[in-house]
């Protein structure tokens, strides 16, 4: 087994134990901390600033029947019809059903929804795309925001919890790796420390992974900079099966400037009115679809792409100028400040959008609970295929999933996690050989760079053969380079994180070339039919291996 590392060969490796690890500090790796630390110990790791993650940005809420009028079986049918053919019915049964419960318990922390002035006692609900009722529950337009502080500030103050920033994780240790004998089973994690340098271990009966998504595999997306698709590939490394990788999400609405960084416009805004029109005023969606702005995500981002390459437009518009400037700032104010900043004032004038990378619908195959084909090894939120979003996911699901699995994964981790004891495991000392330091920093940013170009370029909204064939052989020739640099020069954040990008990325292609037709998110020129009989895709090529052999 040969690894490299940027500490000292002659150092020993710092190993360190917990009865859970959970790396991630999203919604899911929050929620799933608190319930574990009434069974022992929690290490829980972030990348980055604890509170930096793709659950931080999600404005819209948590979609959640709480409604008299709604109904499990209506939130449960928009489920399914949004999913293409390719949500599992149990699956998202189970989680929608799990939702009131979850909200409750988000009360009891403190988590304040907002209710309607009129009828105090009642949930200002909002309505989305996809959706048949208002089901949305939001704190404002900050929703994630909200979630993400309110529940740190619980897991810093619990005495079992250990929160720790800034460490990276670079792969899970399944026993297989060690050579041991006996089934395979994940025994812990490696770590780069992104502020000394050091690498280490951590040696737990039950890691979970809560990493987030994807986007940043993209050149445009509404993702903060941490979404790397770590969790993915590390499983897909460690040999565990994904399923429909190539089912990525476009936001429709992000905001149109060069300073924004494609600042997402939630889909609240067309909840309240807001209308998707052209550069000469058509509101073009009703041409595609008769819930016009309020049609699912897929729809209304190729309807947006279309008419762009139609006319060549760099934008179209989001308008909702027909509402007074006090309800907006009102119900939206992070958006309309925003706007604001940058020369829109969404109350008088339309504000120019585009679709950007959003939101990974496949991922590691896993149960409700996080179980997955790995023993000690659990899988949740948009880092996991559990079922619930299939071809395309259904607005407002996504912090609802996060919510209810990670509960799910902590009861099932709490039952078993002793039966797979790890104090007799010795993980091997991250090894660095005859690495060296690097001085060629502007290669890994020029093929980081590459990656997300050809990604936008090749593999977007609608895609054909020729361009995913394209996009696979530069992705395959990157991840030979990157393969040659990882093991000529010792490890940091940046080089790890591509060589985690660019293996989902080459995921994502390889996924869509085998799907020969066009369903949900996936629509390729060359295969525009939906056949009848809906599968998923499926790989399951990776039989596992020594560290960095890929």
């Amino acid at each position: 087994m040969v690894a490299f590392s940027s500490e000292p060969c002659e150092k020993i490796m710092r190993i360190f134990d917990s009865d859970f690890l959970v790396i991630g500090t999203g919604l899911a790796g929050l929620t799933a901390a608190l319930h574990l630390s009434a069974y022992g110990r929690v290490l829980l790791t972030s990348k980055s600033g604890a509170s930096e993650c793709n659950s931080r940005y999600a404005q819209g809420g948590i979609a959640c029947v709480m409604d008299p009028d709604d109904s499990m079986d209506e939130h449960l049918a928009d489920t399914l019809q949004t999913g293409g053919g390719l949500s599992e019915e149990a699956a998202a049964r189970a989680i929608i059903e799990g939702g009131p419960e979850r909200i409750a318990e988000l009360e009891k922390f403190g988590i304040k929804f907002e209710h309607r002035e009129s009828k105090p006692d009642e949930y200002d609900l909002g309505q989305e795309g996809g959706h048949s009722r208002r089901r949305v529950l939001h704190a404002g337009d900050v929703t994630g925001k909200a979630l993400v502080e309110g529940l740190l500030v619980r897991a810093k103050a619990d005495s079992n919890i250990t929160v720790v920033e800034n460490w990276l994780a670079i792969d899970v240790v399944p026993t297989g790796w060690l050579g041991l004998s006996g089934d395979n089973r994940c025994v812990g994690c490696y770590f780069l420390d992104k502020i000394t340098g050091e690498i280490l271990a951590v040696r737990s009966p039950a890691t979970i992974l809560a990493t987030g998504g994807l986007g940043k595999a993209y050149l445009y997306t509404s993702n903060p900079d941490v979404a790397t698709g770590d969790g993915i590939a590390m499983a897909w490394r460690a040999g565990l099966p994904l399923r429909d990788m190539e089912m990525i999400q476009f936001h429709p609405t992000c905001l149109y400037h060069p300073d924004a960084k494609s600042f997402l416009i939630s889909e609240a805004v067309r909840g309240e009115g807001a209308k998707l029109i052209d550069r000469r005023g058509h509101e073009f969606v009703y041409d595609f679809d008769e819930r016009g702005a309020l049609s699912p995500r897929d729809i209304t981002a190729r309807a947006i792409d279309s008419v762009m390459k139609k006319y060549g437009d760099p934008f179209v518009y989001l308008d909702i100028s027909h509402r007074d400037a006090g309800f907006l700032q009102k119900r939206f104010p992070t958006i309309y400040a925003t706007c604001l900043n940058y020369g829109f004032d969404m109350a008088r004038t339309p504000v120019p959008i585009v679709p950007a990378a959003h939101y990974s619908c496949g991922g590691v195959i896993a149960e409700v609970n996080g179980r997955t084909v790995l023993p000690g090894l659990y899988v949740v939120g948009e880092t996991a295929s559990t079922g619930l979003h299939g071809a395309n996911r259904l607005a407002s699901n996504s912090l609802l999933e996060a919510l209810v699995c990670a509960h799910c994964c902590a009861e099932e981790v709490s039952r078993v996690w002793k039966d797979n004891p790890v104090s007799d495991i010795t993980i091997p000392r991250w090894e660095c050989g005859e690495a060296v330091s690097s001085d060629e920093a502007v290669v890994v940013e020029h093929n980081w760079n590459e990656v997300r170009s050809v990604m936008w370029d090749f593999v977007g909204i609608v895609r054909s053969d020729r361009r995913l064939e394209r996009a696979r052989r530069r992705l395959h020739a990157i991840r030979d380079e990157i393969r040659s640099y990882y093991k000529e020069y010792l490890v940091t954040a940046d080089l790890i994180e591509l060589r985690n990008l660019a293996a989902v990325a080459e995921l994502i292609v390889r996924s869509a070339q085998r799907r020969k037709e066009s369903r949900g998110l996936h629509f390729t020129e060359d295969w525009p039919q939906t056949d009848a009989v809906a599968k998923h895709v499926v790989l399951r090529d990776r039989p596992g291996g020594p560290l960095n052999v890929e």
